[in-house]
């Protein structure tokens, strides 16, 4: 999320029951519905496009593109739930939701899932990071991180030394700004490079598909070497690249015409699912099945020119650099939220310096350290995807409709949330029990 993605999603949401009369029009409605679907895309699109490819390796394409279909439908009806419960209830955030149907319960249960999530999607922020500067050893293969690639392997430029001189000398700066609207340049910027890093990998495939330089594609699953339990990991990865459901409500309440916000998800989920495809497609196209985890590893491969080199390495540093501008935004929503839950009774955070400061280094330095021990963004995607992006998606949008403390929920929506709940909760179950099979069987 630039969340949702895991990602930044949470940065604009309030998040506790915040009562607003529905007729009231915000001072602030002067968003168009293609503004609307700019923000909800841009909320989807996050680090999740990295792992994209690497699930068309476990998958094969076919089935790839239908179960990005499926998931975008389940994501049409849960948004839609939510839509039609804001239009008939007092509530107008997702947290207000929660607290009609299920009290205070419901809406701390809200703001521990956003908490974890952007967690998690900061901790991948970092392994990204840390995975084109210092490259990525995984099953044997070295891939060389740009720093690496240019000065050789030295001390300086390992990992925890490159990834702590971007968090003290980059992040940390940013990070103590006090108001979100100091960093609007940097998400500016950010939106900017992410445009650009997808409109160079499509170009680069193109053009090693000219050449007669791609790899071969598989269509369907090779069940020769991953097994029917491999199939529902993937589904994660997809779960969290769509994640958008937090940002539906802030971006509805600038909207001219709250109305036309079920059609501005519409028109974002096509985007998304074009995007993810796309990427998807080239990424496999290009790398085949070494394709890592994390797609910007790859790039590391040795090229044919200087030119080819330096698009390698601008593909690479465009996105870390994206990331770090968006790592600011998404630690400003879990700030927020981490301080409202621990400390209700304090004033607000960015009047105490000193708690302020303290909570802003503790979190930065405890996301550092997991980026450090753990390299690897598919078991966040993993952990994430099964647990609190399925209940913020899926199980609390169902939840409310099977609730239905307004009466308005018909046979056929209470028939859907049943589905998806089922469906949320059967994959992430299996899901969950195959990864912890493997890694036991592994020892």
């Amino acid at each position: 999320m630039r969340p949702e993605n895991p990602d930044s999603a949470g940065a604009t949401a309030p998040l506790l029951p915040k009562f607003h009369s529905p007729e009231s029009p915000s001072p602030r409605c002067l968003t168009s519905i293609s503004g609307a679907v700019f923000n909800v895309s841009t909320s989807m699109v996050g680090a999740g496009i990295m792992s994209i490819p690497a699930t068309f390796k476990v998958l094969g394409v076919i089935p790839g593109f239908i179960l990005i279909l499926i998931v975008a439908l389940s994501v049409e009806v849960t948004v839609e739930f939510l839509l039609r419960y804001t239009n008939s209830g007092k509530s107008v955030t997702y947290g207000g939701l929660m607290a009609e149907s299920f009290g205070k319960f419901g809406s701390v249960a809200l703001q521990v899932c956003v908490m974890v999530t952007n967690l998690g999607a900061l901790i991948i922020y970092l392994i990204i990071i840390g995975d084109v500067l210092s490259g990525n050893q995984s099953e044997g293969t070295l891939h060389l991180g740009v720093l690496q690639g240019w000065f050789g392997i030295q001390w300086w430029n390992s990992r925890a030394c490159a990834l702590l001189f971007v968090v003290l000398f980059i992040m940390l700066p940013f990070l103590l700004l006090r108001s979100i609207e100091s960093l609007k340049h940097a998400s500016g910027v950010s939106i900017l490079l992410a445009v650009m890093f997808v409109a160079i990998c499509s170009a680069m495939a193109i053009h090693a598909m000219w050449e007669g330089k791609t790899q071969r594609l598989r269509l369907v699953p090779d069940f020769a070497r991953v097994s029917l339990f491999d199939l529902f990991t993937t589904l994660p990865v997809f779960a969290t690249g769509f994640a958008c459901h937090i940002s539906v409500h802030p971006v509805r309440a600038e909207l001219a015409r709250p109305s036309d916000m079920s059609s501005a998800v519409r028109i974002s989920l096509v985007l998304c699912v074009v995007i993810y495809f796309a990427v998807g497609f080239f990424g496999y196209l290009l790398f085949g099945d070494s394709i890592m985890a994390d797609m910007l590893v790859n790039f590391d491969q040795n090229s044919d020119s200087a030119i080819g080199s330096l698009l390698n390495d601008t593909v690479r540093l465009s996105y870390a650099i994206h990331l770090m501008m968006v790592f600011p935004v998404v630690n400003f929503s879990l700030r927020v939220n981490v301080d409202e839950l621990f400390f209700p009774r304090k004033p607000v955070l960015a009047t105490d310096t000193f708690r302020f400061v303290s909570l802003t280094c503790v979190l930065l330095a405890f996301v550092y350290l997991v980026a450090i021990v753990i390299p690897n963004i598919w078991y966040f995607f993993q952990f994430m995807g099964t647990t609190t992006v399925m209940c913020l998606m899926f199980i609390f949008p169902s939840a409310i409709i099977l609730r239905d403390v307004h009466g308005i929920s018909t046979r056929m929506d209470k028939i859907l949330a049943v589905l998806v709940i089922i469906l949320a909760v059967g994959t992430s179950l299996i899901a969950i029990s195959y990864n912890v099979y493997s890694s036991v069987s592994k020892k």
